[in-house]
């Protein structure tokens, strides 16, 4: 299915996916970022706070956002990288196939000029194929390295997922990980919950995690499961329900992609 192109109030290009069940996403071009995403009922599935919208697109926080050539402040460059505070582009030539006819797709695109290329001195090319289908939505990232060095990076999917109440939340596929946790100077620690509840302030990093972690939300009886799939690690983040998906540290040669780094949400 065809995408289309808006602009909103304040004039800031973005897609606009939809699928005959009724579901829709929206997608900034500015930073590359899922702003929206609604089940086939018009229920908002992801969170966007209220508080950061405004005339710059760069004050958004919420949706699904991408971290690169750096997660977090895991090396010497701004936080959680460049790559989310950039203008994309649609992507001309995808890598990937056209999608079933049931699904809306859409490929974005980002490559470092002018003052990038000051802070980082390196040439690449970042795609982002986002797919809306019933009742899930699937992101794949691919990294190109165009330069003649090696590129060394970091990366992440962060996931804000509208919920309740942060007290009716568990997360199930997690026990017995080891995990780095960010509040305590990324300390390793095991986790030895059968399912993980939100008592207190949470932020770790789990390491070596499953292909399917489940977001349970009792009070909505709604399940979210993050499907990944290249993507080893994943971070949470009791902060309006965050769950981002780590690549750490990773580099890639000569012309070389990663590929096939896939992240679905189900809902």
């Amino acid at each position: 299915m065809p995408f289309d192109i808006v602009n909103d109030p304040n004039g800031f290009p973005r897609v606009l996916l939809s699928e005959p069940g009724g579901s829709s996403a929206e997608v900034l071009l500015y930073d590359g970022r899922v702003v929206s995403w609604k089940n086939e009922h018009g229920e908002e599935l992801l969170f966007r706070s209220s508080k950061a919208i405004g005339k710059s697109p760069n004050v958004i926080k919420g949706g699904i956002s991408v971290c690169f050539p750096q997660f977090g402040n895991l090396g010497l460059l701004e936080q959680h990288g460049y790559a989310s505070n950039r203008l994309w582009s649609l992507d001309n030539c995808p890598l990937h196939l056209a999608p079933a006819d049931n699904l809306s797709s859409v490929d974005l695109i980002f490559k470092p000029s002018g003052r990038h290329l000051k802070i980082l001195p390196h040439s690449f090319e970042l795609r982002l194929h986002i797919s809306l289908g019933p009742s899930k939505l699937t992101l794949i990232p691919c990294v190109r390295n165009t330069d003649k060095k090696s590129l060394s990076f970091t990366f992440a999917l962060r996931n804000y997922l509208s919920v309740s109440d942060i007290s009716e939340v568990r997360v199930e596929g997690l026990e017995t990980l080891d995990y780095l946790d960010n509040l305590l100077h990324r300390e390793r620690f095991t986790e030895q919950a059968d399912a993980i509840t939100f008592d207190s302030e949470v932020d770790r990093i789990y390491l070596s995690t499953p292909a399917n972690i489940a977001i349970i939300d009792h009070e909505k009886k709604r399940t979210f499961v993050l499907r990944k799939e290249g993507l080893p690690d994943a971070g949470l983040c009791d902060c309006l329900i965050t769950m981002y998906l780590v690549l750490n540290p990773f580099t890639i040669c000569h012309y070389r992609c990663f590929t096939k780094k896939t992240l679905t949400l189900v809902a």
